[in-house]
This record gives structure tokens, C-alpha cells and sequence, in this order.
């Protein structure tokens, strides 16, 4: 809260702090665009350049601000950047931005276009000398129009083929960075799990001790299959991506995996609790048929044959066991 009181806030920046500031902001999101090209170059080429010619133009940018800065309050720039303005659009973390794949981080840089574009016109309105006013004009128009510039970078290097095969790589990415570790982890987490609750379940006809076995094995299960997807690649041959990543795909998914069916066991009355987690059971094995069919290109029909067989197997044995 301190550091937020202390902030100036924009309508009482000089004019040399617009300047200054607008210098600061184009190195930053130069910095930017050239960080988004190096996260993309490896496996999308042709986008990267794309960024590369962005980052050249805010090069430009900066270069007119810094000569009219010399021109009007001399060499030395005060420093001053966008978390010392109170109010002033923020930039997301481009580690938080580069992780989300290439359609997002282009839509972030639609942002930064249409946000830059705000500032200047604000800054313009705000100058009194007619040189300055009519620099940061300029430099908003040339905000406005970048996304056709941009287009015009993407008509240079992105032909159709190169687009269509960027979009196989990035799906091929996200399949096996997320989709892959995360169905493994749900099918071990609904299916490991069944026999440990239902045996529980129908041995006790406790539902708060079968949910407390429940939770037990399904944090066990996630905790245990999200370090093993960790240390099992680090990616780099593979191309399969962060292990982070794909540790926490696989550990999420197989706790949630488990406690969908233990979840139902903090209802008091057994019956009642068994039925609903029958039906949790029934929708879980469905997901997992239908995961494989969308992202993995399996049959529906076999990929459901398989799944529901074994996911019966298991809960069966489970029930037999708690019964005996």
C-alpha cells in the first residue's frame, strides 16, 4: 500500500516524464516481442520473425522518442517506468504469457498494440508543445496501424502451409505436454483408486471412513504419479515438454481422478452415497473414452469398450473384496 501511495499518478507527469516514460514502455515491450520470438523460434520459425519485425519497429520508436528528449530537455533521461505510475497499464509476465502457447501470446500482443495506442493518445493530449504532441500523434497512429503491419509481416513470412503446419506442431505440443500426462494420470487415478473405496466402502459401510481412504489414496496417487512424470524425461529429446508441466497435468489429474468417486462418501447415509458414486464412476470412465477419441484419434466406441471393461474389472473386485 506504501509503495502504491508513493506512485505519481498520470495527470501529474511532466512532460518530460511522458517522454521518458514512453521511451521506458518501447524498450520494455521491444524486450518483449524479442523474448516471444526466441520462446517461439525453435518450433515456429516463420511467427518468431514475425516478432523480430515487431521488435524492430518499437526500435524505431524509441529512437525518435530518445532524439526528441535530446532536442527539447538535453541527454539525460529521468527514469521512470510504468510501475511508478499510478493507473498505467501493466505488462503480464512474459513467462506467465510464453507458456500458454502461440495463439495467446499473439492475443497479448494485440493487447500491447491497443494499450500502447491509449497512452499516446492520452500523452498527446496532455503536451502542450506542438513537436511533442505531434511525435506521440504520430506514434499512436502508428499503434493503431501496426496491427496491419503486423499482417503484413504475417503475409511475408506465414504462407498457408507454414500456418497449417505451425498448427499441428502446436497441437502436437499441447497434446503432449497436458493431454497425454493428464489422461494417464486420470485413468490411474479413477481406476487404481475403485477398488481401495468400494473394498472400503463395502467392508465398513462407513462413509467417512471410506471417504478418508478415498482421500488418502487419491493425494497418494497424484503426489506419486506427478513426481514419477517429472523425473521420467526432462523433454529435451523427447519434445515433450516442461516435465513441471506434465507433472502437474499428471498429479492434478490423478487426484481429481480419485476423489470424484471418494467425494460422494461425506454424504451420511451409505446408500445414498454409493449410488451417486456409481454414477461418478459411469461419467469418469466416459471422459476418459472421450479424451482419447478427441485428442488421441482412438475409435470412441473401442476406446469406451476398454475403458468401462477395466474400470468394471476394478470396481467389481473391489466390491467382491469388501464383501467377502
Amino acid at each position: 500500500m506504501k509503495f502504491i501511495l508513493q506512485r505519481k499518478h498520470f495527470r501529474d507527469l511532466s512532460e518530460q516524464e511522458i517522454v521518458a516514460l514512453a521511451i521506458s514502455s518501447e524498450e520494455d515491450d521491444a524486450r518483449i516481442y524479442r523474448s516471444y520470438a526466441e520462446t517461439l523460434r525453435a518450433d515456429f520459425p516463420a511467427s518468431a520473425k514475425v516478432f523480430d519485425g515487431m521488435a524492430q519497429e518499437e526500435d524505431v520508436h524509441r529512437a525518435r522518442l530518445i532524439a526528441l528528449h535530446e532536442q527539447r530537455f538535453g541527454s539525460v533521461i529521468p527514469l521512470i517506468r510504468r510501475e511508478h505510475v499510478a493507473g498505467y497499464f501493466a505488462r503480464r509476465p512474459v513467462w506467465l504469457v510464453e507458456n500458454l502457447g502461440i495463439d495467446r501470446i499473439r492475443e497479448e500482443a494485440e493487447m500491447m498494440e491497443h494499450d500502447a495506442e491509449q497512452f499516446y493518445l492520452a500523452a498527446a493530449a496532455r503536451c502542450k508543445d506542438a513537436p511533442t504532441r505531434k511525435l506521440l500523434g504520430d506514434l499512436a497512429a502508428a499503434e493503431a496501424v501496426h496491427g496491419v503491419r503486423a499482417v503484413e509481416l504475417e503475409h511475408t513470412h506465414l504462407t498457408d502451409d507454414i500456418r497449417e503446419t505451425e498448427r499441428a506442431v502446436s497441437r502436437r505440443q499441447f497434446v503432449l505436454t497436458w493431454v497425454q500426462p493428464g489422461l494417464a494420470g486420470l485413468m490411474d487415478g479413477s481406476v487404481s483408486t475403485l477398488a481401495p473405496i468400494f473394498a472400503t466402502a463395502f467392508a465398513t459401510q462407513d462413509t467417512w471412513t471410506t471417504f478418508l481412504v478415498g482421500l488418502a489414496a487419491s493425494v497418494g496417487a497424484g503426489i506419486s504419479m506427478g513426481f514419477t512424470e517429472a523425473a521420467s524425461d526432462d523433454g529435451e529429446l523427447s519434445g515433450r515438454g516442461s516435465p513441471i508441466k506434465r507433472g502437474l497435468a499428471s498429479g492434478v489429474m490423478t487426484t481429481v481422478g480419485g476423489l470424484g468417486h471418494a467425494l460422494p462418501y461425506l454424504i451420511p447415509d451409505f446408500w445414498t452415497a454409493t449410488i451417486i458414486a456409481f454414477a461418478v464412476v459411469f461419467a469418469e470412465l466416459w471422459a476418459i473414452a472421450w479424451i482419447q477419441n478427441r485428442f488421441m484419434d482412438t475409435p470412441f466406441f473401442r476406446a469406451a469398450f476398454q475403458v468401462v471393461l477395466g474400470g468394471s474389472l476394478v470396481l467389481a473386485a473391489g466390491i467382491l473384496i469388501g464383501s467377502g
